[in-house]
């Protein structure tokens, strides 16, 4: 009777072992899919990142106007923030694996290069759409903290949905330890996160509505 015991719970643990397995099998392997998907999207993002800086030089030898940079520009900026959500979508499910990490690296990565593209094209052009930046800590433990990105995150989305081509939005997480980044915003003296630099000159700390922020763009 006693070996029937043990002989039960053997089995039943290495059923549960072999489900364990089997779980977590496929959990890499769904997101080792999601990861192609999104290297893609990447690969595709940093090809027309590097067309939109031969833009610019063709820009300084007086080849281009500035309404082909801004609109190049936009294009990208809308593109790499689709992604992005696709990516916080992705992100925000169980995570088994680091490699959502670096993808995210890369992004914020390229969404810095685009900023500093589009303040030398600023400095070219004066009919530039408004830069709206959002710099937010992505792995943050503060609930209050999130919670605030999550409304901050809607309310961007709304502005961006009103203003169309008349902004350029481009969200950054800022804990992901990229030293040009880092350099970029040692000049605005920012405590806290989140918050939005627009025009590279405005900092916003506070915000509420799409109404409140559009009296900065105004």
């Amino acid at each position: 009777m006693l070996k029937s015991k043990k002989h039960v719970f053997w089995e039943a643990f290495f059923i549960t072992v072999v489900i364990f397995l089997m779980g977590l099998l496929i959990g890499v392997a769904i997101e080792a899919s999601r990861l192609n998907d999104i290297n893609e999207f990447y690969a595709q993002s940093e090809i027309s990142l590097l067309d939109i800086f031969t833009f610019n030089d063709l820009l300084k030898l007086g080849k281009i106007n500035c309404e082909i940079i801004a609109e190049e520009n936009i294009k990208f900026a809308d593109r790499i923030y689709d992604e992005a959500r696709l990516l916080s979508k992705y992100s925000s499910s169980e995570k088994i694996t680091e490699l959502s990490k670096s993808v995210h690296k890369k992004y914020d990565l390229m969404r810095t290069l685009l900023w500093i593209n589009a303040i030398e094209a600023k400095d070219k052009c004066s009919s530039q759409p408004i830069t709206v930046v959002y710099l937010y800590e992505l792995e943050t433990e503060d609930l209050a903290q999130k919670a605030t990105q999550n409304v901050w995150s809607k309310i961007l989305l709304e502005l961006k949905e009103k203003k169309g081509n008349a902004i350029l939005l481009i969200p950054i997480s800022v804990d992901n330890d990229i030293a040009s980044l880092r350099t970029l915003i040692e000049e605005y003296k920012i405590e806290k996160y989140p918050v939005l630099i627009i025009d590279n000159e405005d900092v916003v700390s506070e915000l509420e509505s799409v109404e409140n922020l559009e009296k900065y763009l105004n």
